[in-house]
C-alpha cells in the first residue's frame, strides 16, 4: 500500500470532482476525487463496463444535475457517494474506491502498487 498526495482539498467543490494521476509513466493510477455532502470519496477513473476513463474533458465527471457521477461513453451513473452504477450498462457494479482522507488541506489517496496501470 502506498499513500500520496494528490492535490489541495479546496480544489475540489461541492458535487465536483479533480483528476489525478500518481505514479510513473507509462502507467499511472489515474483517479479522481469527488466532494459529495461534504465528504470527500476518491475512485479509479475506469468506467467497470468498458474498462475506459469515465471523462473525456478535464475534470468533468459530473452529469449536468450534478448528482450522478456520468460514463461518457456509454452514459452510465453512478452514485458519487458509494460508486454503484444505478443506471447504465454497468447497472449493479461499481467503480473501483480508493482510500483517502484529508489532512492539513491536502487529499491523501491510498491504494495498492499493483492498482497502476488501472
Amino acid at each position: 500500500m502506498r499513500e500520496w498526495d494528490v492535490l489541495a482539498a479546496a480544489d475540489v467543490a461541492e458535487d465536483a470532482a479533480k483528476e489525478f494521476a500518481v505514479g510513473k509513466e507509462p502507467w499511472p493510477l489515474k483517479g479522481f476525487v469527488v466532494r459529495y455532502d461534504g465528504i470527500l470519496h476518491a475512485w479509479v477513473n475506469r468506467c467497470p463496463h468498458a474498462g475506459h476513463a469515465l471523462n473525456l474533458d478535464p475534470d468533468d465527471f459530473f452529469a449536468p444535475e450534478a448528482t450522478l457521477i456520468r460514463c461518457m461513453s456509454h452514459g452510465a451513473r453512478f452514485e458519487p457517494d458509494s460508486g454503484l452504477c444505478v443506471s447504465g450498462p454497468c447497472t449493479g457494479q461499481s467503480l473501483m474506491a480508493l482510500k483517502c482522507r484529508e489532512e492539513a488541506g491536502r487529499v491523501l489517496v491510498t491504494a495498492p502498487d499493483s492498482m497502476r496501470g488501472l
